[in-house]
């Protein structure tokens, strides 16, 4: 299946602007795809990507969405959800904490019934989501040349059906992330996932590597790149 080309329109020029106290927010994207990642891979999934990171780790594949975007109201992202009658939501990025409307957004999603999951950075505060919410932590690693921006007091707000990421791009990452995992005793909060870094670190490998060390964490790629490569929205 080919994904559905996300639909976010332009803004009407004829329209009013919109007052200040209506909840808005920076959207790059709204498509309709596979999960590439996390425990729900492979379902069909709505991605709302708000626009903005404060990071800029070196194997980023989404720096189109450090800036630009446009302006939507909470409505409109709602009603452009419910256009796909999705079960699965993920709010995504950029860093979509990064904007503070973003905790409007994701209640709202709850209460719409949807599962929502948001992929972090782990580099702001996540004490503040609904608990319906997944939150998918990706925890940045020595070699993304970001991982001085972790903010380890997230680990005391993770619950059992929230997952922390490691994107790994050597040896050197594989073994910072064993260290940080048994640090803060990660296994018994949440799922730990462990990812390549896409053409930089080989799957087999650190598939070898995990089972070599028994370790409990679930490997993951990105199934959305083997499918479509880094076409953005897909």
């Amino acid at each position: 299946m080919h994904p559905v080309p996300h639909q976010t329109a332009m803004p009407d020029a004829g329209q009013p602007l919109q007052s200040k106290s209506q909840t808005s927010l920076r959207i790059t994207e709204i498509f309709y795809s596979l999960q590439g990642e996390t425990r729900t891979v492979g379902l069909p999934t709505v991605f709302v990507r708000l626009t903005g990171c404060p990071l800029r780790c070196q194997y980023c594949d989404t720096a189109y969405a450090f800036q630009g975007g446009q302006s939507m109201s909470l409505p409109e992202v709602l009603s452009q959800v419910a256009g796909y009658a999705p079960h699965y939501v993920t709010v995504t990025g950029g860093e979509p904490l990064a904007q503070k409307a973003c905790l409007h957004l994701l209640s709202a999603l709850c209460d719409a019934g949807y599962e929502v999951s948001l992929e972090t950075s782990g580099a702001l505060d996540v004490s503040a989501v609904d608990a319906r919410v997944i939150k998918v932590v990706d925890l940045k690693t020595p070699d993304s040349g970001e991982s001085d921006k972790n903010l380890y007091d997230n680990v005391e707000h993770l619950a059992q059906h929230d997952q922390v990421k490691f994107v790994l791009c050597s040896r050197e990452d594989y073994l910072w992330a064993k260290d940080i995992m048994a640090r803060y005793n990660l296994v018994t909060r949440c799922e730990i996932l462990f990812s390549p870094s896409h053409q930089q670190m080989t799957a087999t490998l650190l598939a070898d590597w995990i089972l070599q060390d028994r370790l409990p964490v679930r490997l993951q790629i990105q199934l959305h790149k083997y499918l479509w490569g880094n076409t953005p929205g897909k």
